[in-house]
């Protein structure tokens, strides 16, 4: 009986005290990193771990997240916030594992720099397909980031793999190629030590060979490198940003600079929003020990993937087949008052335009499209958080899955690479979802 007491005591102290908020009742969470097999075609066997939190929206996107050298995925897993950031986002995240000598990613060979060549990309895109095919994602919305060689095989991936990857995060990488040998060696002196110099068209020029004939956008690319690296030296961040902005026809004069913490210089390229183009964080003082306190999260929010809530779903089971990217939205509601900025980036043959669309009405927009003339001569090629359709004339950019709300006295940013054929005039007016809106 006095067993009994107590632990009835017990029980009815444990609910006095729920009451009293003094206890939180946290849900327990049941996702765990599990190793997959059997995962598709993979030339140097390449191991895969899978983080897939317990609660996702109805179609989530997906990271890879690459190790360091002398690393694994499961390290990769505990020792950074990815899979934190997973669950409070709503994401999948891949962590593969290299298994050759010192652990380190194949970005030296002629086939790790060549789409479908063969080594280690070939394996880690194999990851991704196993996933859209066995999970309902978003094939719009997958995305990679990595340290040190697995920053290498960041750029590695969005060059020879643009019609896979949406946007990268690179800490402490070498441009695309620059790794490159042709005695079986996959350490490149020269380029570690930041000495392998080029121009931003040969730098671009090697993103463009890697996959002859691909027309498609281009991925967005963040860089971050500490100005103390001894391993691979700082100039390399410079010499990838000559690359990205080549390859989306950028100018490597910032359109926006600022400061997130005291040691950290930001560069934006194309745009001054936060899903720029190209992004380049230069940290002060720091050695080859990315990525730090807070870097994660802004690698997440770069890529874009903090802007969808993870909700209870069902698409954390297994489906029999991918699920084909979502359309922008049938039917969009709201169409209140509203005013975009558009500003323009030429060159002699082409231009970047980056556009906002501000609600300035008292209710939300949940799905647009806007509507306006290009002068002519000018053709759209490629674009950013929008689609833009037909390439010429009279377009209209339209949301995708992750941007489709814009609150009362919120706002969206979108942007598209095109040429012209001498006339870099602006659109003259603007419509979104059938109103007028104000310029400027």
């Amino acid at each position: 009986m006095r067993v009994k007491a107590r632990a009835l005591g017990a029980v009815i102290a444990t609910v006095l005290l729920m009451l009293t908020g003094l206890v939180m009742a946290v849900p327990a969470s049941s996702a765990s990193l599990t190793e997959v097999t059997g995962f598709g075609t993979n030339p140097t066997n390449l191991r895969m771990h899978l983080y897939v939190p317990d609660r996702l929206p109805a179609r989530p996107a997906i990271l890879v997240a690459v190790h360091y050298c002398t690393g694994s995925g499961p390290a990769f897993y505990s020792g950074t916030q990815f899979a934190s950031l997973a669950d409070q986002y709503g994401f999948i995240v891949i962590y593969p594992s290299a298994t050759r000598s010192g652990s380190c990613f194949d970005v030296s060979s002629s086939q790790a720099l060549r789409h479908d060549g063969g080594s280690d990309p070939v394996g880690i895109v194999s990851m991704v397909r196993y996933v859209q095919q066995r999970y309902t994602t978003d094939t719009s919305r997958v995305y990679v980031t990595g340290a040190s060689s697995g920053a290498m095989m960041t750029n590695v991936l969005l060059g020879g793999y643009p019609d896979v990857f949406k946007a990268g995060a690179a800490f402490m990488g070498v441009p695309f190629g620059c790794f490159a040998t042709t005695d079986g060696s996959s350490w490149n002196s020269t380029c570690a030590n930041g000495n392998l110099i080029k121009t931003p068209q040969e730098w671009g020029d090697l993103v463009r060979a890697a996959y002859p004939g691909y027309s498609g956008a281009r991925p967005r690319m963040q860089v971050w490198h500490g100005t103390e690296d001894s391993t691979l030296r700082y100039p390399n961040l410079q010499e990838e940003i000559k690359q990205w902005t080549n390859v989306h026809g950028l100018s490597q004069t910032p359109t926006f600079t600022d400061q997130p913490q005291s040691n950290w210089t930001r560069t934006r390229y194309g745009s001054s929003g936060v899903n720029a183009p190209v992004e380049a964080i230069s940290v002060q003082g720091v050695g080859h020990s990315l990525p730090t306190s807070g870097m994660e999260l802004a690698a997440i929010r770069f890529l874009g993937l903090d802007t969808t809530s993870a909700s209870p779903s069902p698409s954390a089971s297994p489906s029999a087949s991918p699920s084909p990217s979502p359309s922008p939205s049938a039917s969009p509601t709201g169409s209140g008052p509203c005013r975009v900025t558009y500003t323009m980036n030429s060159w002699n043959t082409g231009f970047t335009a980056s556009v906002t669309i501000a609600n300035t009405g008292s209710s939300a927009i949940n799905g647009w499209g806007l509507s306006f003339t290009l002068p002519g001569g000018q053709s759209v090629t490629s674009a950013w958080n929008t689609t833009v359709s037909p390439s010429s004339g009279q377009v209209t950019a339209r949301n995708l899955s992750y941007n489709a709300s814009i609150p009362p006295g919120g706002s969206t940013e979108f942007g598209f690479q095109a040429t012209h054929t001498g006339d870099t005039g602006k659109p003259t007016s603007f419509t979104l979802n059938s109103t007028t809106c104000v310029t400027g």
